[in-house]
């Protein structure tokens, strides 16, 4: 068993996770991932930082095969999310991230519960709000949670395949949400691989980093 306090094991541990992490394009079909392993991605997408506290995602998961198909025509026809086990379709908060909205209120008293400083937060978020695109900021803040639900998944052997590729307004109306409340972020297959994954591509550090 990994000793958790060991810096080094859990280094490795980490990477070996995302050395087994690959966008799986087939899925064993059949072979389902349990439940109590959906839960424990989930949780790792629910702890997830997000900008000002604002827990900007929804998790739908899809795992009715009906629902799934519907899901697939919606994202292109992508096989993957057909074979997939359980799909996880990750919604954006839109509507409730206006500045006057009671979430938005709820969300911030959590950062700054006395008044001074919550008036002071939410003055700071109207000017953010006025100078940049919420839908875009929602969608970004909610691929960090998909990125950890990937690697979770990743950690305890299960698959997963980000797919970007859909119709936004396709994929609500297959999961049956009528609201337009929220925007879909992105859609995480998860699954067991079919088939081994070719040898991982990666630009070297020398060539992404600078030391200033």
């Amino acid at each position: 068993m990994m000793d958790d306090h060991d810096p080094a094991k859990l280094r490795e541990h980490f990477l070996q996770a995302l050395h087994f992490r690959h966008a799986c394009r087939a899925f064993q079909p059949g072979r389902r991932v349990a439940q109590e392993d959906i839960e424990y991605v989930l949780e790792a997408g629910r702890l997830s930082p997000s900008s000002l506290g604002l827990e900007h995602w929804r998790f739908v998961v899809v795992q009715d095969p009906a629902c799934k198909e519907a899901l697939r025509e919606a994202c292109m026809g992508q096989a993957q999310v057909g074979s997939a086990s359980a799909v996880i379709v990750v919604l954006a908060r839109e509507q409730e991230l206006a500045p006057d909205s009671d979430y938005v209120a709820r969300m911030l008293r959590r950062e700054a519960p006395d008044a001074a400083g919550f008036a002071e937060l939410l003055d700071f978020y109207r000017h953010f709000a006025q100078h940049n695109d919420l839908t875009a900021w929602s969608i970004a803040q909610c691929h960090i949670a998909a990125t950890n639900i990937m690697t979770a998944a990743a950690v305890i052997g299960v698959d997963s395949c980000p797919i970007g590729g859909f119709s936004a307004s396709a994929v609500l109306d297959a999961l049956g949400i009528t609201s337009r409340a929220d925007v879909v972020a992105l859609v995480v297959a998860l699954g067991y691989r079919e088939h081994e994954p070719p040898a991982r591509q990666r630009l070297p550090l020398s060539e992404l980093v600078e030391y200033r």
